[in-house]
């Protein structure tokens, strides 16, 4: 499993992916802000920084999974 560094605190689990064979960390992508906003960061520079440096880095089929929290979103 490949670890994001820096964001040990946010893991919230992990899973087996069947296609890729492989099991994969998942982190929570509201603590992994949390994280970067004691770095003075803003929410909204922190959340930018994670999705462009983190979220959107493909390194492979052990790359982690980053879960968005659904509350307060309409399904």
């Amino acid at each position: 499993m490949l670890k994001a560094d820096g964001f040990d605190e946010a893991i919230i689990g992990y899973t087996y992916d069947m296609v890729a064979q492989e099991e994969r960390l998942i982190y929570s992508v509201e603590k992994c802000i949390e994280i970067l906003m004691q770095d003075d960061m803003d929410y909204l520079e922190a959340r930018e920084y994670l999705d462009f440096n983190t979220i959107c880095a493909y390194v492979g089929k052990q790359t982690p999974i980053f879960l968005e929290d659904i509350e307060g979103i309409e399904i």
